[in-house]
């Protein structure tokens, strides 16, 4: 029981200290992500942590196992490079023995690994894309960045505000210009342009709908390059303003389903994805067979020695389960169960390196220690 904890309690650190440092690296780079597209206007600058932590346990699933993978490596390997390793071999403790106290932390990780698949990522999911839907269907003006010329989407319309109000309602110093349709039977666009010292949104009361209310500013109307155009001077001048229709994709329609509606659906895509999101804990415990003889290092080689051929193997692992549930997605293949079909070379394979040695002369056993006297 000592050995037991004492392993344990080595694993879990390394784990934990692995997992956090991956972690890092992937939030930092989804926050980078996040921020520009806020600095752009296309993202609201308040919604950014929420979506964080709602995108928290999807990137959570996918990093605790290679974190408890890497973790086994770096911990058993240490205990080979200072020969704690060969002196619990020598009072009669096997690698199999080894291998068993290794599956009790990953029977531990991969029921947290299920908890995330099961039911907090795909809630998560589900709650980040709403925050984006809700984000995305805001009109232009709702993401206005003072100083900054905005394109509108299919870049009909650029508009620009000099200085936004404390609550920014009040938009000061506005330029919009924007492409019109053509006007009687030629088919070269016109363009308006509106100069105002302030503007506003309003949403009418009985209809719903959004305006752009312009103040004390000037109406250009016209085809660039020609002489016709209108001048307008208004006082005030109300703009209606069109509402984007935000469409869910299939794929994050899926993701954001719970795991019951996937159980009782019939489609393929869906099944596919149900069997992926119970392959991630059966995940953890292959690589805790994999990594158990893989942990096995020689002093002189140093504990890095097999780190990245060990990370290449678990890398393909992954891939390959992700390869084989795309193929049932396109329909490639036809039984979605078949992705089970990966787990079983790499199990396989980590219980026949559990046999003998990976690469290199096979070591001499080391004999129990003996209380007599030498001979002499």
């Amino acid at each position: 029981m000592i050995i037991f904890r004492y392993l344990s309690r080595e694993l879990l650190y390394a784990t934990l200290a692995v997992t956090a440092v991956l972690m890092l690296i992937v939030m930092s780079g989804r926050f980078v992500k996040y921020l520009a597209e806020a600095a752009a206007g296309d993202l609201s600058a308040n919604i950014l942590f929420s979506l964080m932590g709602y995108r928290l346990p999807g990137f959570l699933e996918l990093v605790l196992p290679l974190g408890f993978f890497i973790g086994i490596l770096l911990a058993y390997g240490r205990l080979y490079i200072d020969s704690e390793m060969t002196v619990l071999r020598a009072c009669g403790f096997s690698e199999r023995q080894l291998l068993v106290y290794t599956l009790a932390p990953a029977l531990m990780v991969a029921l947290l690994v299920a908890g995330l698949s099961l039911y907090f990522t795909p809630t998560g999911i589900e709650r980040s894309s709403g925050l984006l839907t809700a984000d995305k269907s805001r009109n232009e003006f709702d993401h206005l960045v003072p100083k900054k010329f905005i394109a509108t989407e299919g870049d009909r319309a650029v508009y620009y505000a000099d200085a936004l109000s404390a609550d920014r309602s009040t938009m000061y110093d506005v330029f919009l210009a924007e492409l019109g349709t053509a006007r009687g039977d030629t088919e070269t666009d016109y363009q308006t342009v509106h100069f105002a010292k302030e503007g506003v949104q309003k949403i009418d009361a009985q209809t719903g709908l959004r305006y752009l209310v312009l103040r004390d500013g000037y109406r250009y109307e016209g085809v660039p390059g020609q002489r016709d155009y209108r001048l307008m001077k208004f006082s005030s001048y109300e703009i209606l303003l069109d509402i984007p229709q935000v469409r869910q994709r299939r794929s994050d329609q899926i993701q954001s389903a719970s795991t019951l509606e996937l159980w009782r659906s019939d489609d393929r895509q869906e099944q596919a994805f149900l069997h992926w999101r119970f392959s991630l804990p059966v995940l953890v415990l292959v690589v805790a067979v994999l990594a158990v003889p893989l942990s096995r290092t020689n002093p002189r080689q140093g504990r890095y020695a097999k780190m990245i051929p060990a990370v290449l193997l678990y890398l393909a692992y992954l891939l390959l389960l992700l390869r084989v549930r795309g193929a049932i997605e396109d329909g490639k293949i036809e039984d979605p169960a078949s992705i089970w079909l990966v787990h079983l070379p790499f199990l396989i394979l980590g219980l026949l390196l559990l046999e003998g040695p990976i690469w290199g002369r096979k070591p001499r056993p080391v004999e129990p220690l003996s209380g007599g006297p030498a001979n002499a």
